[in-house]
């Protein structure tokens, strides 16, 4: 198994990201987490912040029975770095470079331009 498996297990289900995104906004306890979600018992909330938790993307403090629940950044940012910015990369510089080609031929004006007005003109006189 990859050490990027865990991340991606998380990432996958829609209610764990919108727990990230609701801790994006800042740290939030048990609790709060659970009235974003009242389709679900506290249970399955916990459920959803354990896989999270062993997949690195956050980190749960403990204050006598309060958890408040940090949003680590640093998981999803190696996946980033590993599997994103060298796939997009690579097709951004590609386009461009495509655009900046296609910008060039703009500018440069077309002999093929310049004889359709003529052609169409003598097909009209006929």
């Amino acid at each position: 198994m990859s050490d990027d498996d865990p991340v991606f297990k998380a990432l996958a289900d829609v209610t764990r990201r919108e727990l990230l995104d609701a801790l994006r906004r800042g740290p939030r306890t048990t609790g709060e987490l659970c009235e974003l979600h009242p389709e679900m018992s506290r249970f399955g909330v916990m459920a959803h912040l354990k896989v999270l938790r062993d997949a690195g993307l956050v980190v749960t403090v403990a204050d006598g029975r309060t958890r408040l629940h940090h949003l680590n950044p640093v998981p999803v940012r190696r996946v980033y770095e590993r599997w994103v910015r060298p796939i997009a990369q690579a097709p951004a510089k590609e386009l461009l470079r495509l655009q900046r080609v296609a910008e060039r031929r703009a500018s440069v004006p077309d002999v093929r331009d310049a004889r359709r007005p003529a052609r169409a003109a003598a097909g009209r006189s006929r």
